[in-house]
């Protein structure tokens, strides 16, 4: 059922409550039919879009529906024209950071799942900032729906999502399945589950949900340490959930579901780059199912740690190569424009205290 406590935010409705409210109103279910594929397959940007809705529903639909919660608070482009990263405010004055990542062959949009984060990474500005709320189905889905009309102006569109913004995902459960439901739906938007990558710092109980699921969908889990001791100084989640109970549960998935798992590792200089960490990850990931992707560290104003060299990379690399651990460094996208999870916010919310002191 349909909560009426509030106003409908078109985003958050399945196609079956779409159906449900449309009919509710006295309509013939074909137009919620019409209004879905108007949204989802033609990516209109209003109801006044739809053009064979008729104009009596579309004001009706206009009445009873927000069509969007996003505003652009700050629009970034990066000088290389690769990276567009915006910050939006949500009607409640939240604010979510959205990327587009733009490479060769694919088009690229890192999304949020919350706005900020309650974890406490301590290098993620998003971490830092602290945790604003949960946002819904259809604040997740209106970010990729956001750059997909963009890109659609220039003959393009999105090739892959990852939920690798703000927040943690598997924290907000529910409405990310939801929002991955509702973008996967085949008879909507129908994107392809395997280009949809979900990370998580490592939240048990729900990978194992999430294994028991058999999703399509990839798994990235943000390791970062070969040791509980390192990891707990970068990811204080880790004093819940140790590495004897995170590899386990990442094991266990890659065998219930016969699906490579990923696990990401920011590189920081002299910290989590030195030989002995990369022997001891060996260790924890042989057998495995798994790809490492590397990521140079991301400057944020409350982390002192810097990136790794060039020449520890290439060690650490080999270490795990030599021993039949799959990885590949990333490329690092738009650092001149704040790109790195958080840090758009975190720069505006400091020029904004400067304004007023």
């Amino acid at each position: 059922m349909i909560s009426r406590d509030k106003h409908i935010f078109l985003f958050d409705l399945s196609f079956p409550q779409l159906q449900e409210l449309i009919k509710s109103w006295g309509e013939l279910v074909f137009r919620a039919k019409q209004v879905w594929e108007w949204t989802y397959k033609k990516l209109a940007g209003s109801f006044d879009e739809m053009s064979d809705v008729p104009k009596y529903l579309r004001e009706k639909l206009k009445q009873e529906i927000t069509f969007t919660h996003l505003t652009p608070h700050t629009d970034l482009l990066s000088s290389d024209g690769w990276t567009r990263k915006i910050l939006f405010d949500l009607h409640d004055k939240s604010q979510v950071e959205t990327v587009l990542m733009g490479y060769e062959e694919r088009r690229t949009a890192c999304i949020s799942t919350q706005a900020g984060c309650g974890l406490g990474c301590t290098f993620c500005a998003t971490g830092q900032a602290g945790l604003q709320r949960n946002i819904t189905a259809g604040e997740i889905v209106e970010q990729v729906l956001f750059f997909d009309r963009v890109l659609q102006l220039k003959d393009a569109k999105l090739t892959n999502l990852v939920f690798m913004g703000m927040g943690e995902p598997f924290a907000n459960y529910k409405e990310v399945m939801k929002a991955v439901d509702i973008l996967t739906d085949p008879n909507g938007y129908n994107f392809g589950a395997r280009r949809i990558t979900i990370s998580t710092v490592g939240l048990v109980p729900m990978i194992e949900q999430f294994a028991e699921e058999k999703r399509q969908v990839n798994l990235a889990v943000s390791l970062h340490a070969a040791t509980n001791e390192l990891r707990e100084t970068m990811l204080p989640i880790n004093k819940k959930y140790p590495l004897e109970v995170l590899i386990p549960a990442c094991r266990d998935y890659t065998v219930k579901t016969h699906r490579r798992i990923s696990f990401e590792w920011a590189l920081i200089n002299n910290v989590n780059d030195t030989r002995e960490q990369a022997k001891l990850l060996v260790k924890i990931l042989k057998g495995m199912l798994c790809h490492v992707n590397f990521i140079p560290l991301n400057p944020t104003i409350g982390y002192k740690g810097q990136e790794s060299t060039r020449e520890n990379i290439r060690k650490f690399r080999e270490i795990l190569t030599k021993n039949g651990i799959p990885n590949t460094l990333r490329i690092r996208r738009g650092i001149d424009i704040h790109a790195g999870c958080g840090q758009l916010r975190q720069e505006a919310a400091r020029r904004n205290k400067i304004l007023h002191t």
